[in-house]
């Protein structure tokens, strides 16, 4: 067996039964709705633990995800620490190489209220790029959300992002960066001041200035995802274009005032030029 998540799930089971949590291997499949006989070959190390079981032990005796993918950290989680935590739904191909999961922005008002759901992920359209950074950790993509990013990000505009696990959260998001910050309501793209280690806060900010700064606290948090790259419309989309059409007055506005300069100055030349015909 060479999947150390597999390992480690049955270090929590021997555990659970030591500890006289489960009376017995077949009980603590029956409890998980899995087929005894298939847990017994991962018990043998003769094939590899499920994500659906996975997920079924964590919900069930509160199995720590955290140390079963990296190690770290208690086998079991407390009651209040299993709050907040799941499995991430991924979706994978044929060749077991992770997808990249787009979230457009119809789904957006309900992403945080359906994180707990795979099917509704798996619903999700999902694609591939070829750069290798992708292939490596889980990526979602996003559209970006109405105007508050502008002129960093449009309407229209997608965002390719990084996973970023919640254990990494108070040391691993960095100031002024840009990320997709998903709460229990709503889905943003913004730039971030951490204060988690203080107030238990995220300071978010847009490059809008006409959108204010405001503060989301710590449990609100459901997702956060690290922005990596962004995918831009060929065509202008129409916010682009009225940027565009002010950019372009503007010039306008000022090449106008730089012409009437040069006028005024003219018409003091041929003042002079007259003035001094005048005199001679």
């Amino acid at each position: 067996m060479k999947n150390v998540v597999s390992q480690r799930f049955i270090k929590c089971h021997d555990k659970l039964k030591a500890e006289k949590r489960i009376r017995s291997s077949r009980a603590f499949a029956m409890s998980l709705d899995y087929l005894p006989q298939s847990l017994s070959e991962i018990l043998k190390g003769r094939r590899d633990v499920t994500i659906e079981l996975l997920r079924q032990a964590i919900n069930k005796y509160k199995l720590n995800p955290v140390y079963l993918f990296t190690g770290d950290g208690p086998m079991f989680m407390t009651e209040e620490s299993n709050q907040n935590f799941r499995v991430l739904t991924t979706i994978t191909t044929p060749n077991s190489d992770e997808m990249i999961v787009h979230v457009p922005l119809p789904a957006q008002s309900v992403y945080a209220g359906e994180l707990g759901d795979p099917s509704f992920v798996e619903s999700l359209p999902a694609f591939s790029l070829p750069d290798y950074k992708y292939k490596v950790g889980t990526h979602r993509s996003f559209d970006v959300p109405g105007n508050s990013m502008e002129p960093t990000l449009f309407e229209g505009d997608k965002v390719v992002c990084a996973f970023l696990e919640p254990t990494l959260w108070e040391s691993g998001i960095k100031d002024n960066y840009a990320y997709v910050i998903v709460t229990r309501s709503d889905v943003v793209v913004k730039r971030v001041r951490n204060y988690l280690n203080d107030t238990k806060e995220l300071e978010v900010i847009s490059d809008n200035s006409f959108y204010e700064t405001y503060r989301v606290p710590l449990s609100d948090l459901r997702e956060i995802w690290y922005v990596r790259a962004r995918i831009t419309p060929f065509l202008p989309s129409p916010q682009n274009i009225q940027r565009y059409v002010h950019d372009e007055m503007k010039e306008l506005k000022a090449t106008i005032a730089q012409q009437g300069k040069l006028i005024n100055r003219l018409g003091v030349s041929v003042e002079k030029a007259l003035g001094n015909r005048r005199d001679s």
